[in-house]
């Protein structure tokens, strides 16, 4: 137990350097600071900020999800019949073609769900993936996607609305626990898009997570692929694997065997019970902001390609 609360002091600790340097954040309404991509050109974000369009090339992922790049991306449509994109403005409803179609599956599954017309998509990728101007240090390689929590009651917002209206958070005390927001379509979501074989991970707060161990009643496997995660109160975050036989695409270690229920249970715990602050643990270290020769090399052929 004293390694445990050891190692999760330690995990907290490079989590909040992690925030300061451009963490995921969760949706919460407040909008992106403007950053102007002109100004950030010796980085990669000021590059790839600054590209509205996709790539002409074929499609491939190059590298990993916070260190990559995505060519021929594909931009999903800013209304579908069961889906919405939002937050326009930011131009991160692009993706790898796998992802574009996983999200109008999970869109029409969620359809399904009684008070559910669909979907809510938060961020994707840029239009040639890479680092982001702000927020996300993944959703590099367009394979990563931001479902918001509140149920898509209205699929004909304008952009307006889509800028000013804000997600629902989902928890309380912290992430220990759901609040009355949480539904069993939340649930039965979730566990579609973790059932789905293209996805590797979903990442949910940890009561979430322990919520769901306790409802699901049936076959329990898909609940190894979600995990618990600091935030993601206001969307969950679905990654895929690298779609079979893209080269250069490099994926995520599996999640460990088993349901994943006793860690979530255990992150719970700590939230509850905070472990105290280890003194031996390392001083985190400044987060270099990466450059273009930091990425694969595929990545300078996106960038100058028209």
């Amino acid at each position: 137990m004293v390694k445990i609360r050891r190692a999760f002091t330690l995990i907290s600790t490079l989590l909040l350097c992690a925030c300061a340097g451009g963490a995921d954040t969760d949706i919460s309404g407040a909008p992106l600071p403007d950053v102007d991509p002109a100004t950030l050109q010796a980085f990669a974000k000021g590059q790839f900020g600054g590209k509205r369009v996709a790539s002409r090339q074929n499609a491939g992922a190059f590298g990993s999800y916070a260190r990559g790049c995505v060519a021929g991306a594909q931009q999903l449509a800013e209304t579908g019949p069961t889906w919405q994109a939002m937050r326009l403005s930011r131009n991160r409803n692009w993706g790898h073609p796998e992802l574009v179609d996983f999200v109008q599956d999970l869109s029409r599954a969620a359809a399904a769900q009684p008070g559910w017309a669909g979907l809510y998509v938060g961020d994707m990728s840029q239009p040639r993936g890479g680092p982001m101007l702000t927020g996300h240090r993944s959703h590099q390689i367009g394979l990563d996607v931001d479902v918001w929590m509140l149920p898509a009651r209205n699929l004909t917002l304008s952009a307006a609305d889509r800028e000013n209206i804000s997600s629902i958070s989902t928890r309380r005390s912290s992430g220990a626990y759901v609040n009355s927001n949480w539904t069993r379509q939340h649930h039965e979501i979730i566990k579609a898009a973790a059932s789905d074989k293209r996805t590797a991970r979903i990442f949910v707060f940890p009561g979430a997570k322990v919520q769901m161990c306790k409802d699901e009643k049936g076959d329990r496997a898909w609940l190894r692929k979600v995990r618990p995660w600091w935030g993601h109160h206001y969307h969950f975050h679905v990654r895929l694997s690298c779609p079979p036989g893209t080269r250069g695409c490099v994926n995520q270690n599996p999640p460990p065997a088993g349901d994943g229920c006793a860690d979530a249970q255990q992150w719970v715990n700590n939230i509850l019970n905070p472990p105290p602050p280890d003194p031996n643990a390392p001083k985190p270290k400044p987060r270099r902001e990466l450059r273009v020769g930091d990425l694969p090399q595929q990545c300078a052929a996106v960038l100058a390609s028209q």
